[in-house]
């Protein structure tokens, strides 16, 4: 897999790590409903995500949510909102597409496995 390209990773804030750490999270759990294995981890990030490494998600999966990764750390905003309260849309439309069905999925899944706490991200 090749090396994620990061023009401003040294300023990613807390917020920003978090917002990836979900959608690596939330991309894991669909592929592990959806995909069969084998999975493997994100290889190839800067040293602040280098925590998304333990997410395992098959070679679509990974592919998808490197393009994703990418996207956010080149976010050509000066700061950087959330994507789906975002008013350009970096992501070409079949990824578009894929993030609101990985989210929405996984979203769901989780609460009803017990995760409460992402309700509220979920709602907002």
């Amino acid at each position: 897999m090749a090396k994620i390209s990061c023009v401003n990773c040294s300023d990613l804030t807390r917020k920003e790590i978090k917002d990836l750490k979900i959608l690596a999270w939330f991309t894991s759990v669909y592929c592990s409903d959806h995909h069969e294995p084998p999975r493997e981890s994100l290889s190839g990030l800067p040293p602040q995500l280098l925590s998304l490494e333990r997410y395992q998600c098959c070679s679509e999966c990974r592919e998808f949510l490197s393009y994703a990764i990418e996207r956010r750390l080149n976010c050509p905003l000066e700061e950087r909102p959330v994507c789906k309260h975002c008013k350009i849309h970096c992501y070409r439309s079949d990824y578009r597409q894929k993030v609101r069905e990985v989210m929405r999925y996984s979203g769901k899944a989780l609460i009803k496995r017990g995760r409460l706490d992402l309700l509220w991200h979920y709602l907002f």
